[in-house]
């Protein structure tokens, strides 16, 4: 089978070819799958897609009149794809449900140390030579309410990172989590946990019922001077209001690993390039923001076990034509 790998870095050309069997032939392409550049899978059965890939409607039709039968996806998430679309063309579509949620919960409380301690900006004083503490107060987290909108196996990973700093837990989620509740999470109606949460961080998946959870509708039920953290998707908070809600205090500090508008930004060197997106551009200018580019995956456990899925979901489609852990519209149900 010869497979298409679009977005692809050296990083997933080492990991892929680590893990795929000798009869598989892979062709990486660094470009972006989209309209334009889904003809580079011509004579294709299969193609590997990330995170900003363009999996709509259109390029979905386009990939299944080529003849492609399998995407796979080697990421957790499947917002981006049309999966009405998919199985109405008989495309299948598979994913890396669980990669290393370690690696998430980890890099979710490093943020949340970075922006308390501002290790960030000591950072850069240190290398100026200004090694004055005005503006670098922070707070024990000891004591402090940490909400969790999302209890599943990051989640849970997160909230016992938070019980070892002795952090009160509560949590929001469709459904409990025995492991949760065993480190004392209290779970709590939505309103109640914006409303108590000194730090509040986003592990739910992005559907339709959790676009824009943090809007400005919303914004008024969090409580004064809260610590968003936001690891999860993007578009859960709404820029906008988030830019609001840090000029007006609401907001006391952010840190986002993931970004709305992230497909034109994130997994690229734009350091000679003009920045064309205002309201990032915006959200930069902040000393209580800390952005990451989307690298809360990037750990190498992680990578391997993103190689080792996506190549396995591809290997069962080979033979039995079905893939490991394939998604439908079925899985489109909000958690919270």
């Amino acid at each position: 089978m010869r497979i298409v790998v679009y977005s692809a870095k050296p990083y997933d050309r080492q990991f892929l070819d680590a893990a795929a069997g000798p009869g598989m032939r892979i062709q990486y392409c660094e470009a972006r799958l989209s309209l334009e550049t889904a003809a580079l899978a011509e004579g294709t059965d299969a193609i590997c897609a990330f995170v900003n890939d363009d999996l709509s409607r259109p390029v979905l039709e386009r990939l299944a009149e080529m003849g492609v039968r399998l995407v796979a996806l080697r990421c957790a998430g499947f917002n981006q794809v049309d999966l009405a679309a998919a199985e109405k063309l008989g495309l299948t579509i598979a994913r890396v449900p669980a990669y290393s949620p370690y690696a998430v919960a980890e890099h979710t409380m490093a943020l949340i140390l970075s922006l308390n301690r501002k290790i960030h900006r000591a950072y850069n004083r240190v290398r100026e030579g200004n090694f004055a503490l005005d503006g670098l107060l922070g707070f024990d987290l000891h004591g402090k309410t940490i909400g969790i909108v999302g209890t599943g196996k990051i989640g849970a990973i997160f909230a016992r990172i938070a019980a070892g700093f002795g952090c009160r837990l509560i949590g929001h989620d469709l459904h409990t989590n025995p492991d949760c509740e065993a480190l004392g999470m209290a779970y709590v109606t939505r309103e109640e946990l914006f409303r108590t949460s000194d730090i509040l961080t986003l592990m739910c998946p992005l559907t339709p019922e959790t676009r824009h959870l943090i809007r400005k509708e919303t914004l008024p039920l969090l409580k004064k001077g809260v610590m968003l953290i936001n690891t999860s998707r993007g578009a859960i908070i709404d820029t906008r209001a988030a830019i609001t809600g840090l000029k007006d205090g609401r907001i006391g500090s952010l840190g986002i690993d993931v970004y709305e508008e992230e497909g034109d930004l994130f997994f690229e060197d734009l350091s000679n390039d003009v920045l064309r997106d205002d309201v990032f551009a915006r959200l930069l200018t902040f000393p209580n923001v800390l952005v990451t580019g989307h690298q809360g995956f990037f750990t190498e456990e992680a990578l391997k076990n993103i190689a080792d899925t996506t190549i396995g979901n591809i290997e069962s489609f080979i033979s039995t034509g079905k893939a490991l852990h394939s998604v439908s519209t079925g899985q489109l149900a909000s958690p919270v």
